[in-house]
């Protein structure tokens, strides 16, 4: 239905327009002159062609340079002109030359770490905290990769001759420490700087300005936006993209069509949705810090939706508490998650390590949403005076006034 897409949005350059813009019109730009509105889907798995020779030409082309071949795809493992959209708009978003899609963030992980393990740089610097999963492919060696870990001081002394990454994630889940990216990538050297800014989406940062050369994405999260899509995507330069379409080719981790729609639809109210739900936890975070049953609020310098805290309380009591905010993994929808990272998204962790990287067992992330604050408040102190010894139901018991946070 639109085989011609993947010919008119080629990789542009860097954005002229404000980022709200872009976040509606990247990777749309042609469709008026189509006679079309909305992105259109194409759901084909192969494309005829009655030029045998032809398709054999641009296969051995895109064998030796992975770029994308002119014309309709031969294949869906190769290409497809509905993910190409959401491709050149998250690009036009993050100012890179290409991004490249996936089945899920960890897919496109996966695809990084094959991609320079086929140059032979197999060895990783890694930060903690990481996402869990993330943490365990580089500290599990499933790839034939090797990890070594460091704070961010100890980048330069860490890399090796055949160090082919340093990964970041900032600001990190669930902690949401934040890392000088532009001090990390001079640090690097020559070794690419890939950041992880599933948490800060474009809107808040992007990475390539200050030096990063690789970003990813769990796109589930704020790129979908409505807990509804898998996917995730690297935005980089055209020539690690070209190595990332070839590894994403013999591997499979391809990018649903449909998934690809989703997504690129996600984008156009990316910038609202995640100011307004940053808004939302600014004054959740305020409110929290003053509570007397909370021993620590963490959240970033940078803003965001994220808000992570440790209570005295048993935190499972506030898992199992809430009523409006929904117990579950995941985050960046439009609805509010709490979860209990050192039983769900970081367990596959060592608990050593796990520790050493301020993910305590009292710690619960939340991923705000665009529910009214009051209402996530009122169901945030109810969750949180069914916790034991909680010193505000002490207080109520005994006649005293509500702590003036609004309990």
């Amino acid at each position: 239905m639109d085989t011609e897409a993947s010919s008119l949005i080629s990789p542009a350059p860097l954005r002229s327009r404000a980022l709200a813009t872009e976040a509606v019109h990247a990777g749309r730009d042609d469709l008026a002159s189509l006679g079309l509105h909305a992105a259109p889907i194409d759901l084909s798995t192969t494309y005829p062609s009655y030029d045998s020779r032809g398709e054999a030409e641009r296969i051995d082309a895109f064998a030796a340079t992975g770029a994308k071949p002119d014309g309709p795809p031969v294949y869906a493992r190769l290409d497809n002109p509905t993910t190409a959209r959401f491709e050149t708009a998250l690009a036009r978003l993050e100012g890179t030359e290409s991004a490249v899609a996936f089945a899920s963030g960890m897919a496109a992980l996966t695809a990084v770490l094959l991609a320079r393990a086929s140059m032979g740089l197999r060895h990783v610097v890694a930060v903690r905290p990481l996402y869990g999963c993330s943490d365990h492919l580089l500290g599990a060696g499933l790839l034939g990769t090797e990890v070594t870990w460091t704070d961010p001081a100890g980048i330069a002394e860490a890399i090796r001759p055949d160090t082919g990454l340093v990964m970041v994630e900032t600001p990190a889940n669930p902690t949401l420490a934040e890392i000088d990216i532009r001090a990390v990538a001079h640090s690097c050297g020559s070794v690419p700087l890939l950041v992880d800014n599933t948490f800060a989406t474009p809107v808040l940062q992007r990475p390539v300005e200050h030096g990063a050369r690789v970003v990813l994405h769990s796109a589930t999260k704020y790129l979908g936006g409505h807990g509804d899509v898998m996917g995730g995507v690297v935005a980089c330069d055209e020539e690690f993209a070209a190595k990332l379409r070839q590894v994403r080719f013999a591997t499979g981790g391809v990018l649903h069509p449909l998934a690809g729609y989703l997504l690129l639809r996600g984008l156009s109210t990316l910038s609202v949705r995640v100011r307004a739900a940053s808004a939302s936890a600014a004054e959740l975070t305020r409110r929290l810090s003053a509570d007397p049953r909370i021993a620590r609020v963490h959240y970033p310098k940078l803003g965001g939706a994220m808000v992570s805290f440790e209570v005295y309380g048993d935190p499972h009591r506030v898992i199992a508490g809430v009523g409006l905010i929904t117990p579950a993994v995941s985050l960046g929808s439009v609805d509010t998650l709490i979860q209990h990272p050192a039983s769900i998204s970081h367990r596959i962790v060592d608990e050593g390590d796990r520790q050493a990287a301020g993910v305590g067992d009292r710690l619960l992330r939340m991923s705000v949403g665009l529910e009214d604050v009051e209402d996530l408040w009122a169901d945030l102190c109810q969750a949180l005076s069914d916790g034991p010894a909680a010193p505000a139901r002490a207080a109520r018991s005994a006649g005293l006034e509500p702590h003036p946070a609004g309990l």
